[in-house]
């Protein structure tokens, strides 16, 4: 059984896992190890609430001032069939709810959202300018049932205020755009583009003039984020090199179709220069982000497991050394960010699904 989950930008096909029995109430408090949100093991993490029950939410990231979230869900219970951008205020309180508003448009498909510095704006990468409607699920079947993320060309990134009204069109090239995270220094823009026939990152300015392309080689690169002090950038990537590969790659590519199973964080300085391979483990290697100290980073990896599953959570040193898992659910863990004060995490994951295939919103307070 497989579902689809956005994974900033592109549909990453996950297993159906078993996990422990769905317990909202201990979701909505402090919670000790052992039970269904926080799994021995985990020490880093304390005080683990759960935010969202049901469907798929994903990619939650703080806004600059720390007190709201904002995330991708789809839940066709809810009539979401595909996903689209929402945003809530982060509870204070054990006994405050979380209550997220759509903030885009409803239609076509989005991605990857992001809180401008002054809280009031927001971006995302969404498909509604070329339909309405949910883009097609690429068949995996015409590919050997291999896991391929569709890279859908109507993909453009836009600016929106909180209400959820588009401000600005930040992309207009012909082909994917999207994946955009902002500068923790509030003055540049990172994105994955296809404009030069290839899946690049290029920076911009808060507006979307000056863009620059900044990586080159074949291969996709794509989710990239820059370090608090804005210096430098990381991301995931895929290097092609058998000439086996590079056929596959654009194959794939032509189709507007990549297979992400083997990729590796990247980090380089902001501007492209100096870029070094920071994994080695082989597998999906992804999802990175930098730690608040800018000494370390997160990233989601499957590289310890033979069937590609589970994905948990790891950190490491910046140049890639001792590498410590901080997560243990049986499904999946990804997308975690740091909250700007360094106190708080934020993540989705697997665990506490009732045996579903649901992907849910965790945040729990930070265990030096």
């Amino acid at each position: 059984m497989k579902y689809v989950l956005m994974a900033c930008g592109v549909a990453f096909f996950l297993l159906g896992f078993t996990v422990l029995k769905n317990n909202k109430k201990a979701g909505n408090n402090p919670s000790p190890v052992n039970d269904t949100i926080h799994f021995e093991g985990e020490g880093h993490f304390a005080n683990m609430r759960q935010l969202t029950f049901g469907g798929d939410n994903a990619e939650a990231y703080f806004s600059f001032d720390g007190k709201y979230l904002i995330f991708q869900k789809t839940n066709p219970k809810e009539g979401i069939l595909c996903d689209q951008i929402w945003m809530g205020k982060i509870p204070v309180t054990p006994g405050e709810t979380f209550n997220p508003k759509l903030v885009s448009t409803g239609t076509g498909r989005t991605t990857c959202a992001f809180f401008y510095p002054d809280g009031k704006h927001i971006l995302y990468g969404s498909t509604h300018l070329g339909s309405k409607e949910c883009p097609q699920v690429p068949d995996r079947k015409k590919h050997g049932n291999k896991y391929i993320w569709p890279i859908y060309p109507s993909f453009d990134i836009f600016k929106a205020d909180t209400s959820g009204k588009i401000v600005k069109q930040l992309t207009k090239t012909k082909g994917y755009d999207a994946e955009a995270t902002i500068s923790p220094k509030g003055d540049k823009i990172v994105f994955t583009s296809m404009r030069n026939g290839d899946l690049d990152l290029y920076t911009m300015d808060l507006d979307g003039k000056n863009v620059k392309q900044i990586t080159f080689d074949l291969g996709y690169d794509g989710g990239a984020w820059f370090s608090p002090d804005g210096t430098q950038i990381i991301w995931r990537a895929s290097r092609p090199k058998t000439p086996e590969e590079i056929k596959e790659y654009k194959e794939l590519l032509a189709e507007n179709l990549v297979a992400p199973t083997n990729m590796e964080v990247w980090i380089a300085n902001a501007d492209g220069s100096n870029p070094k391979m920071l994994t080695n483990l082989e597998k999906a290697n992804w999802a990175p982000n930098f730690t608040p100290d800018g000494n370390h980073f997160l990233f989601c990896s499957n590289h310890e497991y033979e069937r590609g599953f589970p994905f948990n959570m790891y950190i490491a040193n910046l140049d890639g050394s001792n590498i410590q898992k901080i997560s243990r659910d049986k499904g999946f863990d990804a997308f975690p960010m740091f909250s700007p004060d360094g106190k708080r995490i934020v993540f989705s994951s697997n665990r506490n699904n009732g045996g579903t295939h649901d992907t849910n919103i965790f945040i729990a307070d930070w265990v030096k």
